[in-house]
């Protein structure tokens, strides 16, 4: 079983995070769930989701809504104690979706001042994967400079971008169409959207 860090931040687009989730623990996963402050806000404002509040309130609710049981971890964005932030416990995968510019910029110093920057820096220090799934427009050079950096770094950059060619009916099917990508780079089986070619 593989255990991935995920973790949301404040950008617009909280439901990648939410589908990541879902599909992740669908595939078998340990995930170990991580939300910013910003993140949670924003997923409270476009899901009705309200995982705010203490720890043990959030950890409630989100065991409430994925009733996944040890398979789901969820950790403060401030427990830099907690295992995964540590090289020796690190995960096999991080993802961040979405992940706002802020935090893009933050990763891209290589600043640990929480648990998400931590694990990000874990990740690129160990040789792990690092998906980051940016869900913004448009870009301004320092966006780009910084995504840039962080694929130099060895980061993979999945724009939340969805394609068409399969032509979506709903907001969902376009979402699928970027979780689905991410799943890919993990080398993860899905069925989240028809890829080119296939009837």
């Amino acid at each position: 079983m593989e255990k991935i860090v995920l973790a949301i931040t404040g950008a617009s687009g909280s439901i990648y995070g939410l589908r990541l989730a879902e599909e992740l623990l669908r595939s078998g996963c340990q995930v170990v769930l991580l939300l910013s402050r910003a993140g949670r806000q924003v997923l409270r404002h476009e899901t009705g989701l309200d995982w705010t509040g203490e720890l043990a309130l959030r950890r409630e609710r989100i065991d409430a809504h994925f009733q996944m049981g040890e398979a789901l971890q969820h950790y403060d964005e401030d427990d830099l104690f907690a295992p995964v932030a540590s090289g020796s416990s690190a995960a096999d995968a991080m993802l961040v979706a979405p992940c706002s510019m802020g935090c893009v910029g933050r990763l891209a110093a290589g600043l640990g001042g929480n648990l998400i920057e931590r694990c990000a820096d874990v990740s690129l220090k160990e040789g792990r994967p690092l998906l980051l799934v940016p869900r913004e427009t448009p870009f301004n050079q320092l966006h780009l400079e910084n995504l840039l950096r962080l694929s130099q770094a060895g980061a993979r950059i999945v724009p939340a971008m969805p394609a068409f060619y399969q032509q979506p009916t709903s907001v969902e099917e376009m979402v699928d169409f970027v979780v689905g990508k991410t799943l890919d780079q993990l080398g993860i089986d899905h069925r989240l959207y028809r890829r080119w070619g296939d009837g």
